[in-house]
């Protein structure tokens, strides 16, 4: 994986760029690529990183 998602580690919190609805999320996992988000408002969803680079929103 590269990119900013390859930082991506649990505790950090993103947000989805095409989904703002979903509000902040917090990261569960990142393992292969398949980023595991809990978001406030959409609850907890599995992302394939390749696909959408998630927004850092704190570290």
């Amino acid at each position: 994986m590269t990119g900013l998602n390859s930082i991506l580690s649990p505790g950090m919190i993103v947000r989805h760029p095409d989904r703002p609805d979903w509000g902040d999320g917090q990261v569960q996992s990142n393992v292969g690529g398949k980023i595991t988000v809990n978001f406030r408002e959409e609850g907890k969803v599995v992302l394939d990183g390749a696909w959408v680079t998630l927004i850092i929103l704190q570290f």
